[in-house]
């Protein structure tokens, strides 16, 4: 069976400060607690920012985290409650790993 994954990309959100980078943006350290909830619940293999000038970022699913279940953690994310990030979520299968 493929390994199939639903990665999170977030993007800047409507309140997003231009020129500030992603840690000096207002309500950055309680989008990374929310997803640290994910990750110690075994639900996410990896995540983090981009570093180019469009901003935002991704997070990786473990395995067998669900697509009902990732777009509902990613719409209860404070940071895009209040505006600062958008995300989207896209079914990627993993093709290659070490």
């Amino acid at each position: 069976m493929k390994d199939v994954r639903y990665v999170v990309f977030h993007l800047p959100g409507p309140n997003w400060q231009a020129g500030k980078s992603l840690l000096e943006q207002p309500g950055v350290m309680e989008h990374v607690g929310h997803y640290k909830k994910f990750l110690e619940a075994g639900k996410l293999s990896m995540g983090g920012p981009h570093l180019d000038e469009r901003g935002g970022g991704m997070m990786i699913p473990a395995a067998g985290a669900g697509l009902a279940e990732i777009e509902a953690f990613a719409a209860e994310d404070p940071a895009v409650k209040s505006g600062l990030l958008r995300f989207e979520v896209r079914a990627w299968v993993v093709g290659m790993s070490g």
